[in-house]
């Protein structure tokens, strides 16, 4: 098993934090193999940010692939600079709040999720993120949720008044990507 992540925003939206949570979670709980790879735009608040996240059984032979299973996108920018990275039958995931271009591809799964404006309901704007992770998670199954949930607190021990707030969005986002299934 292994699943090639891209995840793709602006800077500010927590793309990065996504992705190193997820890699993190999995390689302090699992025994899987996982990578993280960073990429930034030429400003952090407001520019391009990505990242890949790749997660396997196996030996990891890179951690970029441009063969995607999985695709998060966070913003419009995102989804046409990285669409065709995402090989027949992949997952997009959409956070339908900002993105609202067409989704002309019919050989891929999608996923809305209006994230940007759940973490504003939820007033807890900065957990767009988070649910965003819960869909993805909801809906892949690439690690248990639990290890997502293990991987929050340890994010935000340094701020113990965020954990539980995350773990609500977290929760939120699991319920529409199982629901999405």
């Amino acid at each position: 098993m292994e699943r090639n992540l891209m995840i793709a925003g602006f800077g500010g939206q927590g793309v990065m934090t996504m992705g190193r949570m997820l890699a993190t979670a999995t390689s302090e709980t699992t025994d899987l193999n996982v990578t993280f790879f960073p990429s930034y735009g030429s400003a952090m608040r407001g520019g391009t940010a990505n990242c890949f996240v790749v997660i396997s059984d196996e030996e990891i032979g890179s951690p970029v692939s441009y063969n995607l299973e999985d695709l998060i996108v966070m913003n419009g920018p995102s989804y046409r600079a990285f669409i065709d990275n995402l090989k027949p039958g992949g997952n997009l995931f959409v956070n339908s709040t900002i993105v609202t271009d067409e989704i002309t591809r019919d050989d891929i799964n999608v996923v809305k999720a209006p994230v940007t404006q759940m973490a504003i309901d939820m007033s807890n704007e900065r957990a767009l993120n988070v649910i965003m992770l819960g869909v993805y998670i909801g809906y892949t199954n690439a690690v248990p949720e639990e290890v997502m949930i293990k991987g929050i607190e340890t994010n935000f021990k340094k701020k113990p008044d965020l954990i539980e707030p995350n773990i609500e969005a977290f929760k939120k986002g699991l319920e529409i990507g199982k629901a999405a299934k």
